[in-house]
């Protein structure tokens, strides 16, 4: 009173055990891209501070450590002509404390970093710096790129 079903007659085969094959995952593994985007997310705001000034000055070179800071600061950078810019805008050595006080008010400890071009004058950078503590900011720090090893 058997019958044999199709496909699962004798011929030397086991009955019941066929390979299956391992279906094909049709989900995306979002792991590595996850990764990827965290580290250029990581890479531009580490640089963006970095983008902001514009203004073009040679910094002399310093072995000093680098600061470490958690806020962004002011940026004051004086060229080779000796021209002076808040960020990127360009001022006069009389409107600059007014400016500085417009744009940060009455905070003595904002940082505002000074970039003077490796080329001008130490004494136009002192005037500049002068200028600036004079107005009451006392954390005022000299910007240089690392030596070359």
């Amino acid at each position: 009173m058997g019958a044999a079903l199709a496909g699962g007659g004798g011929g030397g085969r086991k009955r019941g055990r066929r390979r299956t094959r391992a279906a094909a995952m049709s989900d995306i593994n979002v792991t590595p891209l996850v990764d990827v985007m965290l580290v250029l997310l990581i890479v531009f705001m580490v640089a963006a501070p970095l983008l902001t000034v514009g203004v073009p000055v040679d910094l002399p070179r310093s072995n000093a450590p680098a600061i470490a800071e958690q806020t962004e600061p002011l940026v004051v950078s004086v060229n080779a002509q000796g021209e002076i810019f808040v960020q990127e805008q360009k001022v006069e050595i009389a409107n600059l404390v007014p400016l500085l006080q417009a744009i940060i008010g009455e905070k003595p400890d904002q940082r505002i970093f000074v970039r003077g071009d490796a080329n001008l004058n130490y004494g136009r950078i002192m005037q500049v710096m002068g200028e600036v503590t004079r107005a009451g900011y006392k954390r005022v720090a000299l910007v240089a790129l690392p030596e070359q090893k």
